[in-house]
């Protein structure tokens, strides 16, 4: 059975199949189906905007599909993050760099700095309801990136998970999973396809 991975965000593709890649499927991305053009991301929730692109690009592959939408909120930021996290500050065309530079400027005579990251992974399959899974991850910001940046996800080299004494990219690539808001959402959906379809 082909799944395609919808995304082209690299660092996102590379947790997810961390977690897939044990599943006996043949999984593939956009570049492997050369499958262009994008879905416009104007959903108010996590799920509508996962279900929005799973559907999508699942439609044009004429594929099962799994796709992701995930953000960060950050108590000293309530309402400016959410589902719009990569579009926020410096704009979804900023690089990684210039975005995480934004967002911890904007940050810096702030005391509250918790935050909670937020994923929810939506699996497509062509006739049938479009289902989500979704995970959390609390924690605070960190004033400065404590690993080089990540590509694609330039929070984790800031965000500090509680009880954890290391940022998400400084963690092996197993304990993070088990604990991020990623990890958590695609295990789920993970273990929904070993259940049923395996």
């Amino acid at each position: 059975m082909k799944l395609l991975v919808a995304t082209r965000n690299f660092g996102k593709y590379k947790e997810l199949m961390e977690v897939l890649e044990s599943l006996p499927f043949n999984f593939v991305s956009l570049n492997d189906e050369k499958i262009e053009g994008d879905v416009e991301e104007n959903g108010s929730t996590y799920e509508e905007n996962a279900i929005l692109k799973a559907e999508f690009f699942g439609r044009k592959a004429e594929l099962s599909t799994i796709a992701d939408d995930s953000g960060i909120v950050v108590e000293c930021l309530a309402g400016e993050l959410g589902v719009q996290t990569r579009r926020w500050g410096a704009g979804a065309d900023a690089n990684d760099k210039e975005w995480l530079n934004h967002f911890l400027h904007r940050l810096t005579f702030e005391e509250n700095r918790q935050a909670n990251f937020i994923s929810t992974v939506a699996l497509y399959r062509p006739g049938e309801e479009t289902i989500t899974f979704r995970g959390e991850c609390k924690g605070i910001i960190l004033p400065e990136p404590q690993t080089e940046l990540e590509p694609g996800i330039p929070l984790s080299s800031v965000f500090l998970p509680e009880n954890k004494e290391l940022v998400f990219s400084a963690l092996s690539k197993n304990e993070k999973n088990e604990i991020s808001h990623r990890g958590k959402a695609i295990k789920k959906c993970h273990d929904y396809l070993l259940k049923h379809f395996i």
